[in-house]
């Protein structure tokens, strides 16, 4: 089996989680329509802080759902929007996608993957000790975040679960995810 769509959600209030939908709509150049992270410039909060300015990188969340069966065998209960994301897959290695990947999402919805997401406190919020299975360091000291990817719309579409998923590598050289 290919790359899928395992679940969609999105919230129009700020919570950690979000409901799974029967679909969403992806909006170019803005996110998920209704979700509260939509939108042209940043929405999460720590960033409005920051530079309320700042073009929004993570307007649409994704994450692997292999990632929920790994913290299962360290003992967490992780569902599909639990961790925040809009759109949860199975069969593609989210984390290994170059910058600049283009991901078909269904019949007409593409995504651009921005970088990678920064686990925050608020994961040991929902549950404590979970932020340490998704953000590791490695003996070398390099800082290895698990918590799925970011991207922005590039054209717009609904998404299903059970849609499939192709990705297109951009040209040129590899360029690793980085936090965004």
């Amino acid at each position: 089996m290919g790359a899928v769509v395992t679940a969609v959600s999105s919230n129009g209030t700020y919570a950690f989680t979000k409901p799974n939908r029967d679909s969403i709509t992806l909006l170019a150049g803005l996110g998920v329509a209704g979700d509260v992270h939509a939108g042209v410039t940043v929405k999460h909060r720590s960033r409005v802080a920051q530079d309320p300015t700042q073009p929004n990188l993570r307007q649409v969340h994704l994450i692997h759902e292999e990632l929920f069966d790994e913290v299962a065998r360290a003992g967490f209960a992780v569902s599909p929007g639990d961790l925040g994301e809009n759109i949860t897959t199975s069969g593609i290695d989210l984390l290994a996608l170059p910058a600049g990947t283009l991901l078909h999402l269904g019949a007409e919805a593409v995504v651009e993957v921005t970088g990678l997401r920064n686990p925050c406190r608020q994961i040991d919020a929902f549950q404590p000790g979970l932020l340490k299975q998704v953000l590791r360091r490695e003996e070398d000291g390099t800082l290895v975040r698990k918590a799925g990817i970011m991207s922005v719309v590039v054209c717009g579409g609904e998404v299903r679960p059970g849609d499939t998923i192709r990705a297109e590598l951009p040209e040129g050289p590899h360029r690793p995810l980085e936090r965004v």
